[in-house]
């Protein structure tokens, strides 16, 4: 009878000790919930497609980001460098362009390019999934063209993103609706989580084609 009732007591304390860790509260989850697409890694010269300034009106684009002559811009997700090189000649020798890609192909392809094009004023710049890794203060504009459906975590991307912006600076995303997976995002999805990193909307454009459905551009929050 001692056993059984050590044996049952046992049982209570064990029972209560589950339901105790069942009833636990759940710990906050991250930010960077939602699906995204897996980077591009192919061939980086098909972004060079004739008539892509065109359809991008990029010339308009850099205006809408004031990109001038002596400016800081950051190219976040720069694939083959084609904004970084057309960023490079618009601000000039007295400004940088930093050429910001997770891919190391992509940072070997743009070193190639700028070396035999002999573009001077470009940084390029290894970085992570959750951080461009781009110098503090340093920066006037940035551009993500294309590819904020691949930012793995775009919350906390944005986040960090803020300790490397000047006052006043300027941050654009170019991209397409779509579920996250399919090489596309919704534009409110943007909207949301660039209002949870501390930015503000300044802008909404639709000029942008080459397959592209929306143009923002963001400040950061006061």
């Amino acid at each position: 009878m001692y056993r059984l009732k050590i044996s049952f007591l046992t049982l209570l304390l064990c029972s209560a000790t589950a339901c105790s860790q069942t009833a636990a509260p759940p710990s906050p989850s991250s930010p960077d919930t939602r699906k995204t697409s897996t980077p591009y890694t192919g061939d980086l010269s098909i972004f060079e497609s004739p008539g892509r300034d065109e359809r991008l009106q990029i010339d308009r684009v850099m205006d809408t980001l004031m990109i001038t002559q002596g400016k800081h811009v950051a190219d976040v997700g720069a694939g083959s460098g084609w904004f970084t090189v057309r960023a490079a000649k618009r601000v000039g020798d007295s400004g940088e362009v930093y050429a910001v890609d997770i891919n190391p192909e992509a940072i070997r392809y743009i070193d190639d390019r700028i070396r035999k094009e002999q573009i001077r004023n470009v940084k390029t710049i290894q970085g992570r999934e959750d951080n461009p890794l781009l110098p503090a203060n340093q920066v006037d504009a940035v551009l993500l063209l294309k590819t904020y459906h691949e930012v793995a975590k775009p919350v906390t991307l944005l986040r960090n993103l803020r300790a490397s912006l000047r006052p006043g600076a300027k941050v654009g995303i170019i991209d397409r609706n779509g579920n996250g997976t399919n090489h596309g995002i919704d534009r409110e999805v943007v909207l949301k989580e660039a209002a949870e990193a501390g930015y503000v909307l300044d802008g909404s454009y639709d000029f942008v084609k080459d397959n592209m459905d929306y143009f923002l551009v963001f400040s950061v929050k006061p």
